[in-house]
């Protein structure tokens, strides 16, 4: 089996590719996750400390040794 993972994009960001992991894992066009994030970022502050914690804690796409 196969299991579906999070990691961050090497083909697919702007600035750390945080946002293009979670489209590619939930099938999504990358820009309506980044408009989301600039949303609650711009809203509730909370989603640039919530986009830092991922960037470093999730590992790239490259990284993944199965």
């Amino acid at each position: 089996m196969n299991k579906k993972r999070l990691y961050k994009s090497s083909r697919n960001k702007k600035i750390c590719g945080v946002c293009g992991g979670i489209a590619e894992y939930l099938n999504m066009d990358p820009t309506v996750i980044r408009l989301i994030t600039a949303i609650i970022a711009l809203a509730w502050g909370s989603g640039i400390i919530l986009y830092i914690i991922m960037a470093f804690v999730m590992p790239y796409d490259n990284e993944i040794t199965y």
